[in-house]
């Protein structure tokens, strides 16, 4: 089954997260030019090229290997739709600081709202939700599989670079 011949629901689904997607780098991109003009530093450039290659394949591969059912299962519908709220809060919380990549200075904010008040790191629970979900949701668990395990490998590097970010940024409080 193609992309063409998905039910129209499963069609929106994914263009919506392309364009998502696609929105989101323009925001990053845009705070990460500014937070280095304002004296910020990138930390962890190294991985991530991988981040995007992971990412772009994600979503090929759920394209290509992916066969939705006529209709939606209702419960992996609402978890996505659920996400995408969490996602919302999760931008709206950290707003300006929002990147894709580890951008920091000493005189940065830790953001400490929103979810950022009860996870240390919400915006990354959410990307391992959907990470999984989207490929189930749209028929490929597969791709449920084999880009979780490829995300938790990134993730873990990622974060043992971003969490000894935080805590020097936090000393220098």
């Amino acid at each position: 089954m193609t992309l063409i011949d998905w039910p129209v629901w499963a069609q929106a689904v994914f263009a919506y997260v392309v364009i998502q997607r696609l929105a989101e780098l323009a925001y990053a991109n845009a705070n990460t030019r500014r937070l280095l003009a304002e004296g910020g530093q990138e930390f962890g450039a190294d991985h991530y090229p991988l981040f995007i290659v992971l990412h772009t394949g994600w979503l090929i591969s759920i394209a290509l290997f992916g066969e939705p059912a006529d209709q939606p299962n209702m419960l992996l519908l609402n978890l996505f739709v659920a996400s995408q709220t969490f996602r919302f809060w999760t931008l709206a919380s950290i707003g300006r600081w929002w990147t894709t990549r580890i951008i920091s200075a000493p005189h940065f904010p830790t953001v400490r709202r929103g979810p950022y008040r009860y996870i240390k790191h919400p915006n990354y629970a959410l990307v391992v939700v959907e990470i999984a979900l989207l490929p189930l949701l749209l028929g490929s668990v597969s791709a449920a599989i084999c880009y979780s395990v490829l995300n938790a490998a990134l993730l873990f590097w990622r974060l043992k670079v971003e969490n000894s970010v935080l805590r020097e940024r936090r000393g220098a409080d």
